[in-house]
């Protein structure tokens, strides 16, 4: 018998800076929003943007990774998986949240980017530049690209 298969590839942008806790047993876990962004053309014929919104979740040296390199605008190439965690609140309510458990993460800004942005909004520079990769992998879609899906 198959099994399922539970996996998410994202393109999109931070929307503020990743936030870093760390477990009990001293795990890090880092947690931010991405926004993807796509456009179509509406009923009238014009095109419009729409942009939706993932909760992110990283852990253990992705997480640190994302400390140290990600800030707010940052544009990734993001693969993981979807889960959905559910807890009672203070009334009793039963809640949900589904996010994005992060595996792989790839930055797509390029380091003279990634390097002016950090320098211009925190005046520091990357501690350890080889982490950054030199360039996207290419076999990632060009945004122009006409996909029929």
């Amino acid at each position: 018998m198959a099994r399922g298969l539970n996996k998410v590839m994202l393109i999109g942008n931070l929307g503020a800076d990743p936030e870093v806790k760390y477990s009990a047993s001293g795990t890090p876990i880092a947690s931010f929003n991405m926004a993807t962004s796509d456009n179509r053309k509406n009923k009238d014929g014009e095109w419009e943007d729409r942009t939706e919104w993932h909760k992110i979740v990283m852990f253990g040296r992705q997480a640190e990774i994302c400390k140290d390199y990600l800030k707010k605008g940052s544009k990734i190439f993001l693969d993981g998986r979807l889960q959905t965690r559910s807890w009672d609140d203070q009334s009793g309510q039963k809640r949900y949240l589904t996010e994005v458990v992060g595996n792989n993460m790839v930055m797509l800004d390029s380091k003279s980017q990634a390097s002016s942005m950090n320098e211009s909004e925190h005046d520091t520079s990357y501690s350890n530049s080889e982490d950054m990769p030199e360039s996207p992998p290419n076999n990632l879609p060009k945004a122009d690209d006409d996909l029929p899906f």
